[in-house]
């Protein structure tokens, strides 16, 4: 199990599979599988029954889950790059970095 690039409330942008090119922030990061939920991203068809919540029931739209690998964070800017890490002078953490510009992500 490798450590993800990719954390909850990250803009990223799909670049392979059905939603090639859409971006959105992710919602839920499943480590042990190595997959993220991102917002408006490879929606699926669920089938529910009737409920408290849902009286209708009937067909519901909802994220699945697209694989880490096909997906790339976005800068402040909004383009995709890849994650660099850097320790930052002032508070001598580990910061992600944007290794386009070099500026800190989040």
């Amino acid at each position: 199990m490798a450590k993800l690039q990719i954390k909850k409330g990250d803009n990223v942008k799909v670049i392979a599979g059905n939603s090639k090119g859409q971006s959105g922030r992710v919602l839920v990061v499943n480590t042990e599988k190595e997959r993220a939920i991102v917002e408006g991203v490879n929606m699926a068809s669920k089938h529910a029954k009737p409920s408290a919540q849902n009286p209708k029931g009937g067909i519901l739209k909802q994220e699945a889950s697209v694989h880490v690998s096909n997906l790339m964070i976005l800068d402040k800017s909004g383009t995709p790059t890849r994650i660099g890490h850097k320790i930052d002078e002032k508070t001598g953490k580990k910061v992600r970095i944007s290794t386009k510009t070099g500026e800190a992500i989040k």
